[in-house]
């Protein structure tokens, strides 16, 4: 058996100075029986599991579901009029105007520059056809290399449709031996092709290591070179402080069912700073039309000022307010930057238990090819330790590299109850989120992470 990794007063709160935790009771964490962990002990079968998967999935909150029934029961008893004469004032209407005040403050930005609307990709593509302006001189694309595949999917697409080839893409790649990009190498790229690039295009928050890029200076560099800059902020909105009119980006998209909390598949959203409030649709639909003459019926569009003008159809009103009931949960913690100052202590406590644990390998131990001498069975860190340079996830790189470890290790945390998700070959990735995580969370993590490194380690790398 494992031995149980010290408790740590730098980063761990015990309750009377954890105000935060009482978040937690806001939602529904499902329990070890229902998620079928089959190591458990009896008497923990109908606890909450250690759900660390926030980053994939965020957990079902007491007040969407409340609103989800609420909004079925309006549908059953109103049906058609629920559009204009509800019960609860949340008038189908104007649905999506309910979250848009929330979004504005979760990323930082005027009500007016976004908008609850669409997918994350839709509204990539969306917001691509209406910001990647090539010309014959400035045509090409900065992204990094590897990115998440919708993203890559939507830049080649977009370039190729306008008649590019794909040398268009400059895909920034890693370092030799190193993990994730450094600043300093994506900035040289806008200094020396800058006169070139139309569109400069990086995650928030890369969903693969869990780095935080910097977006105010990238942004800042971009603009100084005459280039637009855009974000993919699905692992970054309700994670991280967001400052994106400030920063003066030029638009952003993300969807809402990560650390916002609403549910598998939910409605999306995008930012467009107010420069733009009357930059042409090329992809207009009825609902970006003026509300006060949509229902005229007009022959001839009539855009709203700003990002809601981009609106093509009526939003999902259950999707809608579904990451309505999350948002509120994030308006009586205080916003995003209370609850950050939580998140870095429990990402932080869950480094420092990691780094005691005898499987622990430093990252800078680990050869090129990944694995430390003597091949031994471990873990490493992949995400940046500088706290500043990530979000709540930590992407965990299990040793050796391409023997089959991280599999065995996913499947005894799940039989133990801990919920994280993989990235294959090697990589676990934990999320202890601030809204409903627990430090308590983060040691039993820990634990069950060294319990089931044991048994691969007894077993051999040629177990099961």
């Amino acid at each position: 058996m494992s031995t149980s990794a010290p408790a740590s007063n730098k980063f761990r709160l015990e309750a009377g100075e954890d105000p935060l935790r009482v978040f937690r009771d806001e939602f529904i964490i499902p329990t070890n029986v229902q998620m079928k962990a089959t190591a458990v002990a009896p008497e923990l079968e109908d606890k909450p599991c250690t759900y660390l998967c926030g980053n994939s999935l965020g957990v079902l909150s007491k007040r969407s579901k409340q609103l989800v029934e609420e909004e079925l029961q309006v549908w059953a008893t109103r049906g058609v009029e629920g559009h204009f004469d509800h019960p609860y004032g949340r008038d189908w209407m104007h649905i999506a105007d309910f979250v848009h005040p929330l979004l504005a403050d979760i990323v930082g930005a005027n009500e007016s520059e976004v908008a609850c609307m669409g997918t994350l990709t839709a509204n990539l593509n969306l917001m691509m056809n209406t910001f990647y302006k090539p010309t014959k001189e400035r045509y090409k694309v900065l992204c990094e290399a590897k990115a998440f595949p919708s993203d890559q999917y939507a830049i080649a697409t977009q370039v190729a449709s306008r008649g590019f080839a794909s040398s268009a893409i400059i895909e920034l790649s890693l370092r030799p031996g190193e993990y994730t990009l450094r600043t300093s190498d994506i900035l040289d790229v806008i200094a020396r092709e800058g006169a070139s690039i139309a569109l400069v295009l990086f995650s928030g928050v890369q969903y693969y290591t869990g780095q935080a890029f910097a977006m105010q200076t990238i942004t800042s560099a971009a603009k100084r070179q005459g280039c637009i800059c855009g974000w993919d902020l699905a692992h970054a909105v309700g994670n991280i402080p967001l400052s994106l009119h400030d920063w003066g980006v030029d638009f952003a998209v993300w969807c809402t069912y990560k650390y916002l909390n609403a549910g598998p598949g939910a409605i999306g959203g995008l930012f467009v700073h107010e420069q733009w409030a009357d930059e042409p649709i090329r992809a207009a639909g009825w609902w970006g039309h003026n509300p006060i003459t949509r229902f005229d019926m007009p022959p001839v569009f009539a855009r709203i000022r700003g990002a809601q003008g981009f609106q093509q159809s009526n939003p999902s009103v259950l999707a809608t307010v579904s990451v309505l009931g999350s948002l509120e949960v994030f308006g009586r913690a205080g916003g995003i930057r209370p609850l950050r100052v939580r998140s870095l202590r429990l990402t932080g406590y869950l480094e420092e238990l990691l780094h005691a644990s005898r499987f622990y390998v430093p990252a800078e131990q680990v050869s090129e090819f990944g694995q430390p001498a003597e091949c031994k069975i471990g873990v490493t860190i992949i995400t940046p330790a500088n706290p500043d340079e990530r979000g709540a996830q930590l992407s965990l790189l299990f040793l050796p590299i391409g023997q089959g470890v991280m599999p065995r290790v996913l499947k005894g945390l799940a039989e133990r109850g801990v919920v994280g998700d993989s990235r294959k070959p090697d990589i676990i990735r934990l999320a202890p989120c601030p809204l409903y995580n627990s430090f308590e969370d983060v040691e039993r993590s820990v634990q069950m992470l060294e319990e089931a490194l044991d048994n691969v380690e007894r077993k051999g790398l040629g177990g099961s």
